[in-house]
């Protein structure tokens, strides 16, 4: 007998499990099928902070959460629709987040008494009438993986693994989503292990099956494709749009790109993605430490090479030496910091907005460094573009503020036109630009664009433009080591008016607000633009006239913003960190920012933050 199919606009579905579960590949499979259908989507991978906790425990939980929808969306979901939950503690962990009356897929399997007690449980929630409040579908799940595989030439061990796949076959099934891509994934990982890619194929195929023909689901779900711009478009996520930023700017400026990097969580998925472009003319370097990983970098772009380091906050603290002196010395240099939880080693897989202060002001002296800020997955891509547009056109370092949250989750991006990116053009010094007293021609490299205040950079072996630069102050113009005291002001200055200049090629601070007419004025920068969108909209929906803007630069600020922030009675400003932004806002435009702040590893839930806005709007 035919089930029944229901449309759906949107769904929630959250993979749970122990860290040795595939629950992360089977949330990027799942997300996979859904691009292709044409969904839009936003997901957050939730990994254990320990490497290889200890199994069935509650720190050894990983989670995938995946939203897709008919329209438009701007974040993985509050809370899931759908839990799948492979053991106690992925359902300890995780019921706390799911709705009354929402769906619960268990693998019964694993509900033994000593993986209950090891995560509290005195009595299974199956049996104690703990989850009447949910539909739940008890399904041995490992049991049913490893009898499909009787006839599989796999040990045991392997067949259970194989149960995240049986998972994804019954989730595809139910919600309506191809095979194709996973099955053509599979052949490509186990290219050369024949025997693992049957056995993953037959659980794929058996958990379809199951969904088809068992009594425990009698309905399948639909989720129509959502409409987009026209053009060709991919699932990414964020450290690989960034990755894939870095390589546009630097075909668009002509200059060979050099990474050099020290693996950290969670930035070093850009060091993988560009080791793998090497006919690109990328050149990749894994150093012994961070310090070793940035200076490698500055002396590619001294070298006349587009220089990238790439970081999170404790190895941006151990860089900032090697940046002031990339200050110093007004060479382009890109560093991202994919921002994690902190102090120290902190929450390495887990999310924070804290290391903007650091990304200003972390540096011994005067030393003004550009910010920039991507506010989704994909924007990453445009954010590095814009890294390497300021840091080459003004001669100077640039920081990306991107984090984990946005590092690990994707969503669709339309593949742009490489002509549609921005002019980068290095102008590399090709001749003397000065001549000495007794008429000899020289190059002298701190003589400056008198609009960017850029000073000459000049590939080293260029003939006729032997120089020489360091750390030591500089004499303007010449760039000869100088101790006078009227110099070293002027220079400092200098460099502060240069990155001021910033803001004449950046487009102002653009205000959301519809009618005109709001009170309140949400601010934002970063990955808090997907929850603040959302929860804006839901205010809206509500009534209440509220009007939303995101900084994508940080330093400098737009010109207009000032003008933006005092047009509004209430300014709001939600942070993941204790109010860094919103501390500088006051101090500079005197307007009392209302700081919203939480640091608990993980995105704003939309509804949390309508609450403190409708909060925010009842007290004008």
């Amino acid at each position: 007998m035919a089930k029944q199919v229901v449309q759906l606009d949107r769904v929630i579905i959250r993979f749970a499990g122990d860290s040795g579960d595939g629950m992360q590949l089977t949330g990027d499979r799942f997300t996979s099928e859904t691009a292709m259908l044409g969904n839009d989507l936003a997901t957050l991978p939730d990994f254990p902070a320990e490497i290889r906790a200890p199994a069935g425990t509650l720190p050894g939980v990983s989670a995938f959460q995946l939203h897709f929808a008919d329209h438009d969306i701007m974040t993985p979901g509050d809370a899931p629709n759908v839990l799948v939950a492979m053991n106690p503690a992925a359902l300890k962990a995780n019921l706390p987040d799911l709705p009354r009356g929402s769906d619960l897929i268990v693998n019964t399997d694993e509900f033994t008494k000593r993986n209950l007690h090891r995560v509290g449980y005195d009595e299974s929630p199956m049996e104690d009438g703990s989850l009447e409040a949910y539909r739940v579908h008890a399904i041995p799940l490992t049991s049913m993986t490893v009898g499909a595989l009787k006839d599989v030439d796999v040990t045991r061990k392997e067949a259970e693994r194989a149960k995240n796949m049986f998972a994804l076959g019954l989730l595809c099934w139910l919600y309506h989503r191809p095979t194709e891509g996973t099955i053509a994934f599979l052949e490509q990982k186990f290219a050369s292990k024949p025997t693992l890619l049957r056995a993953n194929t037959i659980a794929f195929e058996a958990g379809w099956s199951f969904g088809e023909t068992t009594e425990d689901f009698s309905v399948s779900y639909e989720i129509k494709p959502a409409p987009v711009r026209p053009g060709q478009y991919r699932n990414i996520s964020g450290n690989l749009a960034m990755a894939h930023g870095l390589l546009a700017a630097s075909w668009r400026s002509g200059l060979p790109l050099f990474l050099g990097s020290y693996p950290i969580t969670p930035a070093s998925d850009i060091l993988h993605e560009l080791s793998k472009h090497k006919r690109f003319g990328v050149r990749t370097f894994q150093a012994e430490d961070e310090i070793a990983g940035v200076g490698a970098a500055l002396g590619a772009a001294f070298g006349g090479h587009l220089g990238v380091t790439t970081t999170s906050g404790p190895g941006l603290a151990l860089k900032a030496e090697t940046v002031g002196l990339a200050v110093s010395l007004e060479l382009p240099l890109v560093i991202c910091d994919i921002q994690r939880g902190g102090p120290s080693t902190g929450l390495p897989t887990k999310t924070e907005q804290s290391d903007l202060l650091q990304a200003l002001y972390g540096r011994n002296g005067e030393a003004p460094v550009p910010v920039v800020a991507p506010r989704s997955p994909s924007d990453c891509f445009n954010a590095a573009v814009e890294a390497v547009r300021i840091a080459v056109t003004y001669r100077t370092p640039v920081i990306v503020l991107s984090d984990g949250y946005l590092a690990n989750g994707s969503e669709p991006w339309r593949i742009p036109d490489l002509d549609e990116l921005p002019t980068i053009d290095p102008e590399f010094a090709t001749e003397p630009n000065h001549t000495s007293a007794d008429g000899k021609e020289e190059f002298w490299p701190y003589l400056r664009d008198p609009e960017t205040l850029a000073r000459a950079w000049a590939a080293p072996g260029t003939a006729g433009l032997e120089h020489r630069i360091g750390g030591l102050e500089k004499q303007d113009g010449s760039g000869n080591v100088s101790y006078d005291p009227a110099n070293h002001d002027l220079m400092v200055r200098t460099r502060q008016a240069k990155v001021d200049r910033i803001a004449a090629s950046i487009p102002p601070l653009e205000v959301d607000d519809p009618g005109d007419d709001a009170d309140i004025l949400v601010l934002g920068w970063g990955s808090t633009y997907g929850p603040i969108g959302a929860a804006v909209r839901r205010c809206r929906d509500a009534g209440l006239h509220v009007a939303q803007a995101h900084f994508r630069h940080l330093n400098p600020l737009p010109d207009n913003t000032e003008h933006v922030l005092k047009r509004y009675r209430t300014v709001l400003l939600p942070e993941m960190n204790l109010g860094q932004l919103a501390m500088l806002l006051r101090g500079r435009f005197l307007v009392d920012v209302i700081s919203y702040t939480q640091v608990r590893g993980m995105p704003f839930k939309a509804a949390e933050l309508a609450s403190v806005i409708q909060e925010a709007a009842s007290d004008e």
